[in-house]
């Protein structure tokens, strides 16, 4: 049996009285749903490919084909993963706080089905398509076709995730930009912090006042400007910081 998770009173103090709290996600927080990291997701027929070599522009221009397939994997991999505790308990959290930004590096929308409303999706989100010239997000097309096309142009569909090489999203950056730099708390969890520029938010968020709260496994390049560090995974952490504060009212 797992060990209570210790949850300094200081900070179950500090989140009922924060007034706004930005979370940062990473791939650790879907890896306990069983979604397998980029890195991980060269397994089976996928083996002899860089996953470098599948994520860039340059990869669908040479082959749609593959570049779609791939992707068609993953997103299988996605519809048969579910929430985990982790994600529910960030859901709670935003019911909880007067202002709650969720900002996710991952692409699965796991914390959507969880129930999170506000979320900033930095990398894109891997079960929507959109049309590789419009930049449209496309819902309604005919399937058929490794890729299918766009109903509107006639140019193959791909995913709405960013690639290699490819800017993030300038709303979706600033959005999660200011949140970081007006919150009075800030949680990075499941990320290794060095992935830029999501990296960058927590010591924004540093800058700007807030207390700054690490939910990882593993030390990382944010670990010594903390303030707190929770060691383990998001999936027990988090359920025991939502139970501390739930059980301090």
């Amino acid at each position: 049996m797992n060990e209570p998770v210790p949850i300094p009173r200081v900070l179950v103090e500090a989140l009922r009285g924060a007034r706004a709290i930005t979370v940062l996600t990473g791939s650790g927080v879907s890896a306990e749903s069983g979604v397998p990291t980029f890195r991980d997701a060269q397994t089976g027929l996928w083996a002899r490919y860089d996953p470098a070599d599948l994520a860039t522009p340059e990869a669908f221009g040479r082959d749609p084909k593959l570049v779609w397939k791939w992707y068609e994997w993953r997103r299988k991999l996605v519809r048969e993963a579910a929430p985990n505790q982790g994600h529910f308990a960030l859901a709670e959290l935003e019911r909880r706080a007067p202002r709650f930004t969720l900002v996710t590096q991952n692409v699965d929308g796991l914390h959507r089905r969880a129930g999170s409303g506000d979320v900033i999706e930095l990398h894109g989100n891997i079960t929507r398509s959109k049309c590789s010239v419009e930049n449209a997000i496309v819902e309604d097309y005919d399937p058929e076709g490794a890729p299918p096309v766009c109903p509107n142009c006639g140019a193959p569909l791909r995913s709405d995730v960013v690639w290699f090489g490819e800017a993030l999203p300038a709303d979706a950056l600033r959005a999660a930009s200011d949140a970081a730099r007006a919150c009075d708390l800030f949680f990075s969890v499941g990320t290794s912090g060095v992935v830029q520029p999501a990296a960058s938010l927590p010591f924004e968020a540093l800058r700007g006042g807030a207390t700054v709260v690490e939910v990882n496994p593993d030390d990382t390049p944010l670990t010594r400007s903390a303030d707190y560090a929770l060691r383990g995974k998001a999936g027990e952490v988090l359920p025991a910081l939502v139970a501390a504060v739930r059980d301090s009212v």
